[in-house]
């Protein structure tokens, strides 16, 4: 008899709709198209919680008293299909791999590095998901900024990170104990010690659109496989 394959189960977790206040939205795209090319199943995650901020995206500004959900955000790039993130908590077994796309958002509403650098913290659920993962020898991509959000929660476990060219953001994380390489956005970092595959995406400022979905595909290549 013949048995159906199991597929392997990625979790993708996001952080609002937009990238200045949530998840960046073609990265998100790019993270989602890259592992539909693999023989796997696909959730989203995402914090059933206000974002820290809604940011007009053409001016830059925040918006004073508007409020957004990150869950129902997070549905516009999802397509519905998004779980709130306390749910992984408990499922997190059932996962093979998780990724996590950039933004400003994923700076802000995932942690506070946007705020505090080397000094922010990550949300209480989400970094225990992450440890989850870490010590399970599950793999663990990061896009744009997301990599800080590893270097924030595995303070006292070096790990091997990009955030694309040096500057104020990789010092922080090499504050931290990290080590930070330089990447251009279509280049993708393992760290074949931790299982962490990060590229800087966005982080590269005037990066075409092709080399930045290059770089994310390669991430999820080493993810998934």
């Amino acid at each position: 008899m013949k048995y159906p394959l199991v597929m392997k189960k990625i979790a993708v977790v996001l952080c609002g709709s937009g990238y200045r206040d949530g998840s960046e939205i073609r990265e998100s795209v790019a993270v989602l198209w890259a592992l539909s090319q693999f023989p796997v199943s696909v959730q989203c995650f995402a914090p059933d919680g206000d974002q820290v901020d809604v940011v007009n995206c053409m001016t830059g500004q925040a918006v004073t008293g508007e409020r957004r959900n990150m869950l129902i955000e997070s549905s516009r790039i999802a397509r519905g299909d998004v779980l709130p993130l306390k749910q992984l908590v408990t499922d997190a077994s059932h996962y093979a791999g998780i990724v996590l796309p950039g933004g400003y958002g994923a700076a802000k509403n995932l942690c506070s590095f946007a705020f505090q650098g080397a000094q922010g913290e990550v949300r209480p659920d989400l970094k225990a998901i992450l440890i989850d993962f870490h010590k399970a020898g599950k793999p663990i991509g990061a896009i744009c900024i997301a990599p800080a959000i590893l270097a924030l929660a595995f303070k006292c476990h070096p790990l091997e990170l990009t955030l694309g060219e040096q500057g104020d953001a990789s010092v922080e994380i090499e504050k931290l104990g990290h080590e930070h390489f330089v990447c251009k956005a279509d280049e993708c970092h393992y760290d074949a010690r931790n299982k962490i595959a990060s590229t800087p995406a966005y982080m590269c400022e005037g990066a075409p659109l092709f080399q930045i979905f290059e770089g994310i595909r390669k991430v999820v290549e080493r993810v998934v496989q």
